[in-house]
């Protein structure tokens, strides 16, 4: 069933629910101050069928000169006028009814005088604006979702236009480094080029294959950054030195795509290359159940310089794809080991999610 189809059919179950009970409840009064007649039956019988028709007629009015979008200031002269002109309306339909179709016996007395129309037309009116007031409030208040869940898709677009932005930015960052390493091999080792041209190619067929991806494996990344190590090793030779200790627990764990390589690209590009002697880079991970959490260490040989205008691109872009993944679940830091001396660790914390395995 449809959600207009559902709604109309709340609405005509409230309008003849509200107007019925409205009719019963003229009908008590008149037993409650007098007797039960059947001649009250037929009076707020004409009641109901007039009030039903003018409500039905004003919301169509209402529907057709969109008055829901009006601001509260246009609405209400409007309403006010309108609501003035059903009482009256309605106070004619039903003494025309009354005279000519229930004509009530003189043992009774007759219709009603016309100045009691007057106190009827008021009570209509008061009954009137309460149905307004519910009538408008429901439309506002589905206005006011409707603009939240737009606020919302709005966020989800923006998100996933910075997250294509964050990762076109990373992604030709790692493809030119890679080429020059290569350039600087083809003529001294065609042998290590055509090795380097491999690892490059499952590189970035791993890039590639990501732009719609914004987690994987914890194992798969892994496989990306030894890539790169051995790429890196070709060029630096005895200078690198690498170890990777990754608990089995951890392999599973879902991370950002990139982001350990871009740790790892950014201990040697500003660690090891510029010390003539190299160095070694340590990568660590492991699971905390308790905290719910995954950590990992990329340690590096070499200094941090504090300054904040050091950080590069890529790792204020990895900061923030990871900001917009996780919020504050997430945490990447940089700094020198407090531990280790001529040490830098960067350390990041990361939401325990695991990949989830097919039954």
């Amino acid at each position: 069933m449809s959600a207009l189809s559902r709604r109309t059919r709340l609405y005509w179950s409230l309008q003849l629910g509200g107007w019925i009970a409205f009719g019963a409840l003229g009908v008590a009064m008149y037993s409650i101050f007098g007797r039960f007649m059947w001649l009250a039956v037929r009076l707020e019988a004409c009641v109901v069928l007039t009030m039903l028709a003018l409500s039905h007629a004003l919301r169509e009015y209402v529907r057709r000169h969109a008055w829901v979008t009006l601001p509260a200031d246009k609405l209400l002269p409007r309403l006010l006028v309108a609501l003035g002109v059903v009482s009256v309306v309605s106070q004619l339909i039903i003494a025309t009814l009354v005279v000519y179709v229930v004509r009530p016996p003189a043992a009774v007395g007759g219709p009603a005088p016309w100045y009691q129309y007057i106190g009827y037309g008021l009570q209509i009116f008061v009954v009137m604006l309460i149905w307004s007031g519910l009538y408008f409030g429901v439309h506002y208040l589905d206005r006011y979702k409707q603009v939240e869940i737009d606020k919302l898709k709005l966020a989800v677009a923006v998100r996933e236009a910075e997250m294509r932005t964050l990762k076109a930015q990373i992604n030709p960052h790692f493809m030119f480094n890679g080429l020059n390493n290569i350039r600087a091999l083809v003529t001294e080792d065609p042998s290590r080029a055509r090795q380097m041209i491999t690892h490059l190619s499952d590189l970035l067929r791993y890039s590639i294959q990501l732009n719609s991806t914004e987690q994987v494996p914890l194992a798969r990344e892994l496989e990306i950054v030894e890539h790169y190590l051995e790429l890196e090793a070709v060029q630096l030779e005895e200078r690198l030195a690498y170890s990777l200790d990754v608990e089995p627990a951890a392999l599973d764990v879902l991370i950002p795509p990139m982001t350990l390589q871009l740790l790892v690209e950014n201990s040697i590009k500003h660690g090891i290359a510029p010390r003539p002697e190299g160095g070694q880079i340590t990568l660590t991970a492991r699971c905390d159940e308790a905290q719910e959490a995954l950590y990992v260490t990329v340690s590096n040989t070499g200094t941090y310089e504090t300054d904040p205008t050091h950080e590069g691109v890529g790792l204020r872009n990895a900061r923030e794809r990871l900001h917009l993944l996780f919020g504050p679940k997430a945490v990447l830091a940089i700094d020198n080991d407090s531990d280790m001396p001529n040490t830098v660790t960067a350390c990041l914390r990361l939401p325990l999610i695991p990949q989830p395995h097919p039954a």
